[in-house]
């Protein structure tokens, strides 16, 4: 069993923010699914981004699944609107919330699914702690679906 777990920030002042696109993922995956499958577990953390390593490890134990069986889905600054990137042990320079799943785990040692997000001009680039927190335009969750289709087949 894998547990995929997306990242995001509870509370309706979050939804559809550049943020919650690990949560946008699950939900899509979870369309997906029948639910009898039993290949994936999904987990969608009720506590804060920076403290997802909590709900992840407390997933991970109760139903002992290895780090290397864990595919975490994240926002990514580092990585243009409609780009995405599969990898194991590495990931942006900064994410909380990736920080405190490897704390918590203590291993660097699961897969990471780095969502980019990042669709500000050169001539308006606002701090990317702000930016994170606006919603998609209705344009750019049309591009993260279409990314969301081309990720799911990969699991």
């Amino acid at each position: 069993m894998k547990l995929i777990v997306g990242l995001g920030n509870p509370g309706d002042q979050y939804k559809n923010t550049r943020h919650n696109a690990g949560f946008l993922f699950v939900d899509e995956l979870a369309k997906h699914l029948e639910p009898q499958d039993s290949r994936f577990r999904l987990l969608k953390p009720d506590t804060y981004m920076n403290a997802s390593g909590e709900a992840v490890a407390k997933e991970a134990q109760y139903y002992k699944i290895l780090p290397e069986d864990i595919i975490v889905v994240h926002d990514d600054l580092d990585l243009r609107l409609g780009l995405w990137k599969k990898q194991k042990g590495v990931g942006p320079k900064l994410h909380y919330g990736i920080q405190s799943i490897e704390e918590r785990l203590g291993t660097k040692d699961f897969y990471r699914i780095r969502i980019g997000v990042d669709n500000r001009s050169a001539a308006f680039r606002i701090p990317g702690d702000t930016y994170v927190l606006q919603r998609f335009t209705d344009e750019e969750l049309k591009t993260l679906h279409e990314i969301f289709h081309v990720i799911i087949p990969t699991l």
